[in-house]
This record gives C-alpha cells, structure tokens and sequence, in this order.
C-alpha cells in the first residue's frame, strides 16, 4: 500500500481534499464566480430550498406529502453586528409565522446556530442567549421547537450552557453532539436524561487532532458507541447520518432496545439520498429533513462537501447533467 508520512495514500488523498474544500468555503472571490452562474443556482435548488420564507413553505409541504418531517435552518453565521443578528431573529419570527399559517408546526421545526444571533459578540453569551430565547418563544407559540446547531469546538461550552438555560423554559429544545469531537461521550452522558432531545452527527468543521478524531474509520467508530449510549437512554435519540453501514447498525440497536416508533429519529440533509428517507419512513421510522434556506448557501454547501467529500461528486454530476 502506498503511505505518505505513514498514512495510507488514500487517507492523505481524503485529508487533502477536505482541507481544499474547507478553504474554499473561505474564498470570497471564488464563491462570488460559483454562485453567479445560472447552472450553479439551479443545482443548488437540490440541496437549499431556496432564498424565501414562501418557498421553505413549498419545499417542507412537499416532504410532509411524503411523509417526512423537516427542521429549517436560515443560513447566515458569524454574525458580528447586533442589527444582522436581530435581523436573523426577525427571519426566523417571520419564517414560524408562515409556517404556522401553512398549518405545518406539527412538522416542521427551526434550527438555529447561536453565531448567528450574536454570540461572536462582545456580549455573545448573554445577547445569543436572549435572541434565542425569542425564537424558542416564537416556537412555542405556534406549537413547534428549536434546536440548536452545533459549531466549531470552541463554542461547544457556550451552547450547551444556553441550551440548559433555554430547556428551563422550552425543554423539547434539542442539542447537538458531535461524534469526531474526543469530549463527546462527557456530553452525551449529561445531556442524556430523560426528555432530554440529542442530535448526534459526525461534525463538519476542520478542528485539532488533540480536540477531535481526524480518522473517519475512528469518527465512525465513535459515532456507533456514542449512538448506542444514546439509543440506551432516557433521551431522545435524534441519529444524523446518511451512511448505510451506520443507519442499518442503529436500526438493529433500536430494535434490541425497544424503541417505538416516534421515540427516536432519523435526520438527514436535503437532497441528500431522498430514497432513503423515504425507505424509512415507508419502514414505519420517524425521519427528518435538515432544510436550509437563504441567500448565504456557499459556506453551508462546502461544509456538507468537506464532511462527506464523495458529495462533491454527486454536486459536481448534478452540474454536469445541468450543463
């Protein structure tokens, strides 16, 4: 087998693209020539359900028609002005109330990314906490939830303080663990508590070998322990993944366990392997679509590229078959 530095040629090949992808997801100047092209917006149409409130409406009745739940993320993060984050607080108020209207609360909830309502600012803590706080009442009132994102390990302490804050008041609140980070088993064991709603993922940002599993076998290594953790609990398992190997492991786990259905679900991304979550769900699981939607789509879409770096095939085919 060929190595470089003594890893598998294949493994370097993985690293390498990832790291390229990541960086293009930083480049203005790229993203700005990507995301002019006509071809490029119509791929994306796939994978971002568009840049309106009207057509998150369009695209989470569609999959509700399916039998599919959804949760809806309004892309923009790293906010670093309190009016562009009480800009996405007004988004998000306005998006639940359309949602409301639509009479789709019973199926679709919000997600939200506490970078985006200000906690890269001086007083991040406090004022993300409050505008998140808005939202989750705004949630409440029309009969759905929030969950809040995960981001980069750094903030990992901060979110999982304000979701404990949120949950004193809204404690269907999900949280989200991430199974490359080496911290995790310490989280899921406190978050998984009964009532307590976890969405667990491999992660997809770029982090630190002393801070995260770098390895995708180790990554998926942990993901199943941690699942198992969580499929064994008093929690609300909510289980991210697209993999096969994975999604076949946890459907044996559930039924050791005796999970019913509707105490557990399956999350995945739109346009991301539509076949099976309506597979799943025609196998009597509940499944839920992660529907991003807005203007700011390019570093959400490399994200998703560098998580998984085979997707990047299946976007560049689908551009390919536009051309």
């Amino acid at each position: 087998m060929s190595t470089v530095s003594g890893l598998p040629l294949s493994l370097v090949s993985t690293s390498l693209l990832r790291t390229a992808i990541l960086a293009a997801a930083r480049n203005e100047s790229l993203r700005d020539v990507v995301t002019a092209a006509p071809v490029t917006r119509d791929v994306v149409k796939r994978f971002v359900a568009g840049t309106t409130v009207s057509d998150v409406v369009d695209v989470t009745r569609a999959l509700w028609e399916q039998g599919l739940y959804s949760t809806v993320d309004r892309l923009g993060e790293d906010v670093h002005t309190d009016a562009d984050a009480d800009a996405t607080v007004s988004d998000y108020l306005e998006l639940l109330r359309a949602l409301s209207a639509a009479g789709l609360t019973d199926a679709v909830e919000v997600s939200v990314k506490l970078s985006a309502v200000g906690q890269a600012l001086s007083d991040g803590q406090q004022s993300s906490a409050r505008r998140a706080q808005s939202i989750c009442a705004a949630a409440a009132d029309v009969g759905t939830t929030v969950t809040l994102d995960m981001e980069d390990h750094t903030t990992t302490d901060a979110t999982l303080t304000t979701a404990r804050t949120l949950r004193e008041q809204f404690p269907t609140v999900a949280v989200v663990l991430q199974s490359y980070l080496r911290r995790t088993p310490d989280d899921v064991k406190a978050m998984a508590y009964p009532g307590s709603r976890v969405r667990l993922c491999k992660g997809a940002y770029k982090e630190p070998a002393d801070v995260a599993f770098t390895d995708r076998a180790e990554i998926d290594k942990a993901y199943v322990r941690l699942m198992r953790t969580l499929i064994d609990s008093p929690a609300t398992p909510l289980l991210a993944t697209h993999d096969p190997r994975l999604i076949d492991i946890a459907t044996s786990l559930l039924t050791e366990a005796g999970r019913a259905p509707g105490s557990y679900e399956f999350q995945m991304l739109l346009g991301i392997r539509p076949e099976e979550q309506t597979r799943l769900v025609a196998e009597g699981h509940k499944v839920r679509v992660y529907v991003p939607y807005g203007t700011d789509w390019w570093g959400y879409l490399m994200r998703r590229m560098a998580e998984k770096p085979a997707n990047l095939a299946l976007f560049t085919r689908s551009l390919l078959s536009r051309s």
